[in-house]
């Protein structure tokens, strides 16, 4: 587990994980709160990133609003894990990928623009893997913040912000694909995007800071990697309860101290029954048990049928992929 000693480093991380400046320097507004200089920001972060510690400072887009997105399970004899997982990964679409404790044990994430091409990318990983792939597509969010506190804990969820997916424009594809990838460690990092793209800065920074208003954008800022920080307990929470109850309690669920996603899912009938899911990150077994059991104590859930599937291993960690000719900046 790392311990984040350094204080500068600390804020950095801590403080800058969503509403990051919109403005043509955005480096230097977080310079000037630190008390250091530009330079050093961009080289701590460059730093940050190169060690693992973070994984861009970027945005992660509300779900299916300007891409398609799923989730997806399948089941992989330990002999024959690396060899599913490594066709998993070759996947472009493919932006996370866990082994899970269960029979249904590899996990992953499948985005792309549109629904075509995530069905498209669920075909060709069925048929090479010769293997059936659960697709349990998203019903509602309650929690997909993913946000996390340099104390141990994860910090509180923000309040709900609806999407707007109307705003979009043309063009805006382009900037969201490279703020997913990650934006470069530049003074002006919009006006690298901008040229990268054919487009002027003022004009990036105006579409940005629409998407962002109207919550296409869910978070703009430092995206961490949680295990690297120390948060390498990390359970998928998966229970059976009917869609009214899940529209209930879904709120509640998802604020519950230690639960880090919250959201609803399409169950498959005769196979996988769950439809509300909650991810619990915590920095020890025995602490995401002992959130568990808050999570139990909850009235609606009690007596749920449900599963606790911990994270053991990560293939792949990537931002997701909203263009199929995508570029990044950084």
């Amino acid at each position: 587990m790392e311990n984040v000693a350094d204080p500068v480093d600390a804020a950095l991380l801590n403080d800058w994980q969503r509403d990051f400046p919109i403005v043509p320097e955005p480096f230097a507004v977080l310079a000037r709160r630190l008390g250091i200089g530009d330079a050093e920001v961009l080289e701590r972060l460059r730093r940050m990133r190169t060690s693992g510690r973070i994984a861009r400072v970027g945005a992660t887009c509300a779900p299916n609003t300007v891409s398609a997105s799923t989730l997806a399970a399948l089941r992989a004899k330990s002999e024959e894990l690396d060899m599913i997982a490594g066709i998993v990964g070759e996947e472009p679409g493919v932006n996370h990928s866990y082994l899970r404790e269960d029979a249904w044990n590899l996990w992953f994430v499948v985005t792309g623009p549109d629904r075509a091409h995530v069905n498209g990318t669920i075909a060709r990983i069925s048929e090479r893997a010769g293997r059936r792939v659960l697709d349990l597509r998203l019903v509602r969010p309650f929690n997909v913040d993913l946000g996390f506190h340099m104390n141990g804990r994860a910090g509180d969820v923000p309040a709900p912000r609806p999407a707007d997916p109307d705003v979009i424009r043309a063009g805006d594809r382009g900037i969201l694909q490279c703020l997913t990838r990650g934006m470069p460690f530049e003074l002006r990092p919009w006006a690298v995007i901008g040229r990268f793209l054919g487009r002027d800065e003022a004009d990036v920074l105006e579409r940005v800071a629409v998407l962002h208003e109207a919550g296409v954008i869910a978070r703009l800022g430092v995206i961490v990697r949680h295990r690297a920080l120390g948060w390498t307990s990390n359970a998928m929470c998966v229970w059976d309860v009917t869609p009214g109850v899940a529209a209930s309690v879904g709120p509640d669920l998802a604020r519950v101290p230690g639960v880090t996603l919250c959201y609803e899912r399409r169950p498959v009938d005769g196979i996988w029954p769950y439809r509300l899911y909650n991810m619990i990150h915590a920095r020890s077994r025995p602490e995401a048990l002992a959130t568990l059991d808050q999570v139990r104590a909850l009235p609606a859930l009690a007596g749920a049928a449900h599963k606790v599937l911990f994270s053991t291993r990560c293939f792949k960690q990537t931002g997701a992929l909203i263009k199929l000719n995508k570029g990044r900046a950084a």
